[in-house]
């Protein structure tokens, strides 16, 4: 709400937004058993309608910390993209997401995969620059 205070919103469409994040609460039904109802103290309420929207003003401060890197913003997803050639700040990158993502109230997602594309079948790769993601290899074919 700090950073939707920010903006140069009418104070009705504020208030709104604070109310719906204030009273927000979740529960679970499946086969006939509920849940207890869980208050949710999230800063993006994910598949909810405002979700993108508070999103894009809750990622707006967020930028990778090496400018070789890239990082992609789709609704309330995040990808971060670092060239073959910048391996080597993986680790900070990831770092760097995690400690935003928790400064945000948010939930950095650990199950991530390295996406590798390479030109040719015999191309030798080094180890993975972060031993925590699972590395995935596409190979495809350059036609002239």
């Amino acid at each position: 709400m700090t950073k939707l205070a920010q903006l140069e919103i009418p104070d009705c469409v504020y208030n709104w937004v604070l109310d719906f994040f204030d009273s927000h609460a979740h529960c679970t039904k499946y086969a006939g058993l509920v849940l207890a109802i869980a208050t949710i103290h999230a800063s993006v309420i994910q598949g909810s309608a405002l979700g993108p929207a508070s999103y894009i003003v809750t990622a707006a401060d967020l930028h990778p910390v090496h400018a070789c890197n890239r990082i992609f913003k789709f609704a309330d997803d995040t990808y971060l993209v670092v060239p073959g050639v910048s391996t080597d700040t993986c680790q900070a990158e990831i770092e760097h997401l995690h400690t935003w993502a928790t400064a945000n109230n948010l939930q950095l997602n650990r199950e991530t995969k390295e996406i590798v594309l390479s030109a040719g079948r015999n191309c030798v790769l080094p180890p993975p620059p972060c031993p925590d993601i699972k590395r995935l290899v596409c190979g495809f074919s350059v036609l002239l």
